[in-house]
């Protein structure tokens, strides 16, 4: 049995934060366009347990799936990307102790074939034993977004670890132009997935020290709370950070203004999770893959609802549709002064010039000087995220060793949970279930 806690060196502890801040450094590091995962139809999965690191430079004891028998596990298991129409197989070796299996809620005419040897009759369907290996068939019939999990004790396994996304692309999808669903109005420019877990400690030490049969999941007291199996704030590092060997995804949203942003929030524990997204509100568009139209295939969203905090619920899927444009702040986000005018501003602050890149903001807020003084150098208290500059893309004056860490100079804006014991790591703020949301200066490439 190993401890779940490591001891580890001083450096070690600061490595993991400076990993963690210099995505904001390197704009390439966070994929955008689409999400990491693994493209089917086929896919080979194991199940197996392994150690996920935390913040404090500790450990956990978990189960996980991984991509293929190579693969370490990993929480969440691998996002399984497949075509809306395609007949998906999983094949689940399992390499645990105990049986497991995988269940796809939301897919109709699931099927699970293996040899006699390998598996046995399950309460949800066939269970492949320790080293057996039983695959699962079906068709993807129906675009959206999707959980996966164990479908044996779930209550247990869940919490283990075994629990992934399923992601079913709809007929005709082009990486150039995505779409959510089969209509325009779920068309988007970047795309990403928080899917939300916590975790009881306790359950995790009594099944490491072999009490499985024993656990009681009555009695629930998570002290973990996560976002893509990261804790804040490695949720913001990049993905496949070698120190994160186990947890390869990370949660950073990064958008211009005006750009469409296509959040997949996934309802993946026990708990319901109040997701709450600063900056502006966003479009509820679908729950549970089914968009929210008045005619099924023809119309559309259009009973989409707008919204600040989506109520999480256990074994839930949403898909939010977001869009952060700078109207209606009162002042010319890109750098207009009394002193400085930028060249698309006469001397009566005319806008005839403004340029199209920069057109999100209201007009009546083009060519406005920010209506505040700005303090001055011996003022501040300067922060490793901070521009130096309230102007978009914009870079000021900063003491020496302060830059690097925002290099495009663009907005940040944190999406967290909303209930305040779920933005802690075993009752030490900050952590927990939060992440940054950018606004890069328009023209930033986002890959």
């Amino acid at each position: 049995m190993k401890n779940r806690f490591k001891l580890i060196k001083v450096g070690q502890l600061a490595a993991p934060l400076a990993l963690a801040l210099s995505v904001f450094a390197s704009p390439s590091l966070q994929a955008g366009a689409t999400i990491p995962g693994i493209n089917g139809p086929s896919f080979n999965l194991t199940a197996a347990e392994d150690y996920l690191t935390t913040p404090d430079g500790g450990s956990v004891y978990v189960w996980g799936y991984g991509d293929g028998n190579n693969a370490a596990m990993q929480y969440p298991g691998p996002t399984l990307i497949v075509n809306q129409g395609e007949q998906v197989t999983v094949s689940l070796t399992n390499n645990l102790w105990k049986n497991t299996s995988i269940v796809f809620p939301g897919q109709e005419g699931v099927t699970a074939s293996c040899n006699i040897s390998n598996c046995q009759d399950g309460l949800l369907t066939k269970e492949a034993v320790p080293l057996g290996t039983v695959t699962y068939t079906f068709t993807a019939s129906k675009p959206g977004t999707y959980l996966y999990h164990s479908g044996t004790r779930p209550d247990l396994q869940t919490e283990m670890g075994l629990v992934g996304a399923l992601i079913v692309r709809p007929t005709g999808y082009s990486a150039n132009a995505p779409k959510a669903y089969n209509h325009a109005g779920s068309a988007y420019d970047h795309e990403y997935l928080s899917l939300l877990t916590e975790m009881d400690v306790r359950i995790h030490e009594e099944v490491e020290t072999g009490a499985y049969d024993a656990v009681d999941t009555r009695e629930y007291k998570p002290v973990w709370w996560f976002i893509n199996g990261r804790n804040g704030v490695d949720t913001v590092s990049a993905d496949n950070n070698p120190l994160l060997p186990n947890q390869p995804y990370g949660s950073i949203i990064r958008t211009t203004p005006g750009e469409k942003v296509l959040l997949r929030l996934i309802g993946a524990g026990r708990d319901p999770h109040p997701y709450h997204t600063h900056g502006n509100h966003f479009t509820l568009l679908a729950k549970d893959a089914r968009m929210f139209e008045s005619n099924p295939g023809v119309s559309g969203p259009d009973r989409t609802t707008p919204g600040f905090t989506n109520e999480t619920f256990p074994g839930e899927t949403y898909d939010l549709l977001f869009s952060w444009t700078g109207a209606g702040l009162g002042w010319d986000m890109y750098g207009y002064t009394q002193t400085t005018q930028p060249t698309y501003c006469d001397a009566n602050g005319a806008t005839a010039l403004y340029p199209s890149d920069k057109m999100t903001q209201s007009a009546s807020d083009r060519c406005k000087a920010l209506p505040v003084v700005l303090p001055g150098l011996q003022e501040l208290t300067f922060g490793p995220f901070y521009s130096g500059s309230p102007y978009l893309g914009n870079a000021g004056q900063l003491p020496p060793g302060e830059g690097g860490f925002n290099a495009n100079n663009g907005y940040f804006f944190m999406w967290h949970s909303h209930s305040e014991r779920e933005l802690v790591n075993f009752n030490i703020f900050p952590g927990g279930m939060l992440t940054f949301l950018i606004i890069e200066p328009p023209g930033t490439v986002i890959p």
